[in-house]
């Protein structure tokens, strides 16, 4: 047959492999997780399952392996009602969905230049914060003075005053020769998540005046749903999404109750949600809130084909590091991705630096090319939802939506905007952000760059400080690296006063005993930018002496269990005695082959332990 006349159908790469099934999957599991149980405590396959099965901090469960059973046994379509694979069709054009920079520089010529430089370089849209650290609402005509309005899409937001931020855009729209009809974009108008910043009680008498100075401009969403402010405080998949449709079920009932119709407070409302580094889980929650969404506007009686939860994507603030900030440009990545799989219609990628002050120029480029790189060289915005069908996407699609309407349920007998008021959902958030704090502290959930291989002697990128920000009242936007960097900053600080904080790795035996477990307590000690001092030595003095060299008083064992037994309490003795006030041990305390009758070993330093607490009591033993 020659290579021309061989169809696909003709070829099969696994041809000669026998086809496998789930038991043999398993056969293969319980093989590993056995290897070195005594026999007689073998796992079986259930408990198997169970060890691997995880959590996340809000309760959705990820299974080791999923089966026809996680999926649907109708996937649907994109484009109709329940609209979980897409509001629209995508039809292989590049402009899947718009790339919206966000603007918040206060320096307006600055500004100016930077959304024009944005637009002429691929962006498609526009995203301003008029706020007193941000934008001045005089300096907005200035900002948008080179934008062509039926080009690009114009969205604002605004902590401090909405109502003011969205006239302010309007004017410059109303003024401009444009047609009304060819703009469109959003005014930020979001009254709970305005009193969830402010801590204040929601007022939403703004939604009618929001609808009534929109009118003239039929393509402009007037009001937003911001559920990144409640993911930007802690709050997790299905809380974010529970939040989202509360908020905005509360938005559809106060402009029925104004005299608009269910269908015109649908194609009023615009929802902000984050894109996490967990892809997977991005995917199905956008997936998840359009499925929501299109059932609370089923049961409304909205007309099927205005269901659909037209959402804008904005990778997670509480995600970007400060510490080690190139490693945001992955996380955006993958952030974007899921964005973008997931549906989203506009999509904003916040620079690397973030979280250190005002982005440069190399930064904000960065960021807007993420977005354009996927959808036109990785061709990811030809595809209509490519998770669709995925058993493990279905799978988590069909959890978020069942947890996240549970808890809408419990949320909505009152209001959501009265369970706002009341502190309903500031006592959720922290006891989710206790949660998630204990998986950041154990490393279970890690922080590649900051919790998991910090350059610790690595030096902040310089930026332009963001001017001081209004003191609000209401939720607290949290980052998950934070606890880490408030470390750093004690070592920081320590070391510019001449005390830098160090800690002295006693390795014993040769670099097969101790390297492995030198590198683990080398890298778990840079996450609080703590120095370590390498000792080797061939007796109890050699230790003793480098420790006294080096000026600390903490030490760590690093060495193998045979290394440990042999000569693991005379080094500690040794050590003590130079002035060692603490001694630990790199792995198990059983290692050292008997009991510590003096109390030589103050503890052990192991992987799945608190590092916080670790890093914290080291750093107060060090008076840093």
């Amino acid at each position: 047959m020659s290579a021309e006349s061989t169809s696909a159908a003709e070829i099969s790469l696994a041809g000669d492999f026998t086809t496998p099934t789930q038991s043999d999957w398993e056969k293969e599991v319980l093989k590993v997780l056995n290897r070195r149980r005594p026999e007689g405590k073998e796992l079986s396959i259930e408990q198997a399952y169970k060890r691997l099965t995880g959590h996340t901090v809000d309760g959705i469960t990820i299974k080791p392996l999923y089966t026809a059973e996680d999926g649907v046994e109708e996937l649907g379509y994109p484009g109709i009602a329940p609209f979980t694979r897409g509001t629209t069709v995508r039809t292989g054009e590049m402009d899947a969905w718009h790339v919206c920079p966000l603007h918040e520089d206060p320096d307006a010529d600055g500004t100016r230049r930077a959304i024009l430089n944005d637009l002429e370089r691929g962006a498609t849209a526009v995203w301003l914060r008029v706020d007193p650290d941000a934008i001045a609402l005089d300096d907005v005509a200035t900002v948008l003075t080179d934008v062509l309005l039926d080009l690009a899409p114009i969205h604002v937001s605004s902590r401090t005053d909405q109502m003011a931020a969205a006239k302010a855009v309007l004017a410059v729209l109303d003024g401009d020769t444009v047609e009304n009809a060819k703009m469109s974009g959003s005014l930020g108008i979001d009254p709970i998540g305005f009193a969830a910043q402010q801590g204040t009680t929601p007022d939403l008498s703004v939604l009618a005046e929001a609808m009534d100075i929109a009118k003239p401009f039929p393509g402009i969403r007037p009001i937003v749903v911001d559920a990144g402010i409640f993911h930007n405080a802690g709050a997790g998949d299905v809380a974010e999404l529970a939040y989202a449709i509360g908020t905005g079920v509360e938005y559809v009932r106060a402009l029925v109750d104004a005299g608009h119709s269910v269908d015109e407070a649908f194609d009023a409302i615009l929802f902000r949600v984050s894109a996490t580094a967990d892809q997977f889980m991005t995917i199905a929650r956008l997936r998840a809130l359009r499925t929501l969404w299109s059932r609370i506007g089923e049961v409304l009686e909205v007309t099927a084909a205005k269901r659909g939860a037209v959402q804008h994507a904005v990778t997670s603030l509480r995600q970007i590091t400060r510490d080690d900030a190139y490693i945001n440009v992955l996380r955006a990545t993958i952030a974007a991705f899921a964005a973008s799989a997931g549906g989203a219609e506009t999509q904003t990628v916040l620079p690397l630096d973030a979280a250190i002050g005002l982005p440069n120029e190399p930064s904000r480029r960065i960021a807007r090319n993420v977005s354009i790189l996927l959808a036109e060289e990785s061709n990811v915005g030809r595809v209509n939802d490519p998770a669709g069908g995925s058993w493990y996407v279905e799978s988590l699609t069909r959890q978020l939506s069942e947890q996240a309407w549970e808890l809408f349920g419990t949320l909505d007998e009152a209001g959501f905007a009265a369970a706002l008021a009341d502190g309903t959902v500031k006592t959720q958030l922290d006891e989710l952000n206790e949660a998630r704090r204990k998986l950041l502290s154990t490393r279970k959930l890690p922080i590649t760059g900051v919790s998991m291989f910090p350059d610790h002697t690595q030096e902040l990128p310089q930026r332009e400080p963001r001017p001081e920000a209004p003191e609000l009242a209401g939720l607290v936007p949290v980052r998950d690296s934070s606890i880490f960097e408030d470390l750093r900053d004690r070592s920081d600080a320590a070391r510019e006063a001449g005390n830098a904080p160090k800690v002295l790795l006693a390795c014993l035996g040769a670099r097969r005993d101790f390297g492995g477990r030198e590198g683990f307590t080398s890298n778990l000690y840079h996450v609080a930018g703590i120095d370590t001092v390498l000792a080797e030595g061939t007796t109890p003095d050699d230790f003793a002496r480098q420790l006294t060299e080096s000026g600390t008083t903490i030490a760590v064992l690093c060495s193998s269990a045979k290394q440990y037994a042999k000569h693991g309490f005379a080094v500690a003795q040794a050590l003590r005695n130079a002035g060692a006030q603490e001694v630990r041990i790199a792995g198990q305390l059983k290692e050292l082959g008997g009991e510590d009758t003096d109390g030589l070993i103050a503890g052990n330093v192991f992987d799945g332990m608190d590092v916080v607490d670790l890093l914290t009591t080291t750093l107060d033993k060090l008076e840093a």
